[in-house]
């Protein structure tokens, strides 16, 4: 991975990744709550178990990224691409996430309620709906408003 790989590790939540290149990079459990990544390049990052509640995402990439039991409570992630994301078990709750796509991605057990997702994607997420959010308990169906 080279030297891109260093784990990053957010300030203060001072930091403003808004346009960067972050891929491949290691935000494995960093505290990045509140931190724009606007527009940022996060193909194949790993933000494992990290804290983004409240992040400003909006046009970002997480192109085959590892989000694995990621927190995005209360971001703003409108037009961002999660397509092949690892999403299993993310707390993706009071969100907002409208004209985001999702195609191939990982959503077993993640909790969407209460975001705000286009209809058409919420169809495509509810045919491979699956599993229960082990935080918060919430099946990733009931979460979605699948019928």
């Amino acid at each position: 991975m080279g030297s891109g790989s260093a784990r990053a590790i957010a300030q203060d939540n001072t930091v403003n990744y808004s346009l960067t290149d972050l891929r491949y990079r290691d935000f494995t459990e960093a505290n990045l709550e509140g931190t724009a990544l606007a527009g940022a390049n996060m193909k194949g990052a790993n933000f494992a178990n990290a804290n983004l509640r409240g992040t400003i995402l909006t046009k970002g990439s997480f192109f085959e990224a590892n989000l694995e039991g990621v927190d995005l409570t209360d971001s703003f992630a409108d037009r961002v691409v999660f397509d092949r994301a690892n999403l299993r078990n993310a707390i993706f709750v009071d969100a907002i996430a409208s004209s985001s796509t999702f195609n191939e991605a990982n959503i077993e057990g993640c909790d969407f309620s209460g975001t705000i997702l286009d209809r058409f994607q919420v169809v495509k997420l509810c045919d491979r709906a699956k599993g229960v959010n082990p935080v918060t308990g919430v099946a990733t169906r009931l979460s979605l408003g699948c019928r």
